[in-house]
């Protein structure tokens, strides 16, 4: 997933970014609201952590404008408020969970995979493409009971594509995946990882598309 966190703390924020990143997640840490609104308009986003109170206006606010404007990005509200009456605003405005500071780091894991799961319409599903099971859930890959260890960008690449099965991903949004891990992407980088891919699950399940992009294939 790529994630925007906004949160103005510079200690629970760094915790927070250096947590999910860990997690194998693309982060971009804001803590400004305007610095967040600009980010959104120019960056598509699987799930925000979104902060409350903020140096210049209120997160909800900020959220029930995203809501207004069309935008369904799943958002995760963090705040140290635990007042029912600051619960029931924000999930008014359309938030998708409320976590109240101090939390555990690991809960906070636990939230983001089950509002994205919810988010994504596919909540236990186990992807099959001739003998690999790919269980979307706790994003892993196995073959005859046998557990294949992809790195968290070769899972990212493999995520973008199983998200259009059967359809033409194109070189330019693969590399979109790879730029969210504020790598420097080269001419050759694509090719790379879809060749690891392929090294590890086999050549029969990426095709290229020559001159266009790769699709994911054998789903059974």
């Amino acid at each position: 997933m790529r994630v925007l966190l906004v949160e103005d703390d510079a200690t629970l924020g760094a915790a927070v970014r250096d947590h999910v990143m860990h997690g194998n997640h693309a982060v971009d840490w804001m803590q400004h609201l305007e610095d967040a609104k600009v980010s959104m308009r120019v960056t598509n986003y699987d799930l925000v952590l979104l902060d409350i109170r903020l140096p210049d206006g209120n997160g909800v606010d900020f959220l029930t404008e995203l809501r207004a404007n069309g935008d369904a990005t799943p958002v995760i509200i963090l705040t140290a408020h635990d007042q029912i009456s600051e619960r029931i605003r924000g999930l008014n405005a359309g938030a998708d969970d409320y976590l109240v500071k101090p939390f555990n780091l690991d809960e906070l894991t636990a939230r983001m995979h089950a509002v994205a799961r919810r988010h994504s319409g596919r909540p236990d599903e186990v992807i099959r493409l001739g003998s690999l099971h790919i269980h979307i859930a706790d994003r892993r890959v196995t073959s005859a009971n046998q557990e294949i260890t992809l790195s968290g960008r070769e899972w990212a690449v493999l995520e973008r594509l199983l998200a259009r099965i059967g359809a033409i991903v194109s070189k330019a949004q693969i590399e979109e995946t790879l730029y969210a891990f504020g790598w420097e992407i080269e001419s050759n980088t694509v090719e790379v990882y879809i060749s690891r891919l392929r090294k590890k699950l086999g050549r029969q399940y990426v095709a290229t598309v020559r001159g266009v992009g790769y699709r994911i294939e054998g789903r059974t």
